[in-house]
């Protein structure tokens, strides 16, 4: 069994979600707490939780599902994210810190997706 803590794609999917948590959804106005500011808050810790159940998981093929919904998550946050700068519920500031690191996770997932792959396709020909 993995341990997903030692993934640093968890790692870096861990640290946006506590920034999403202490700098973003800090900023949005009380009317959007259990609309936009929620929706993101759920989008942005099952990213991290995707690839922790995927790493509980016995096969490649189940962890590689598990990775994918985590990046189809990491698709949602980022266009939440960009909602709500448009909405001005944040500052351009905050949405370009949270885009470089919503990038940081999606390329980490993509890359090690790619190898999952590989190593999936291969034990099938």
């Amino acid at each position: 069994m993995r341990d997903y803590r030692k993934y640093d794609v968890w790692q870096k999917a861990h640290e946006l979600t506590l920034f999403v948590y202490k700098e973003a959804l800090t900023k949005f106005p009380k009317s959007e707490q259990f609309e936009l500011a929620s929706q993101l808050k759920r989008a942005t810790y099952s990213i991290a939780l995707n690839i922790a159940e995927g790493c509980g998981r016995n096969s490649d093929k189940d962890f590689l599902h598990f990775l994918d919904m985590a990046l189809g998550f990491v698709h949602e946050v980022e266009y939440c994210s960009l909602l709500s700068k448009d909405l001005d519920y944040i500052s351009e500031e905050i949405f370009n810190d949270l885009s470089e690191r919503i990038n940081i996770v999606k390329q980490s997932l993509s890359i090690l997706l790619n190898q999952l792959e590989s190593n999936v396709n291969a034990f099938c020909i």
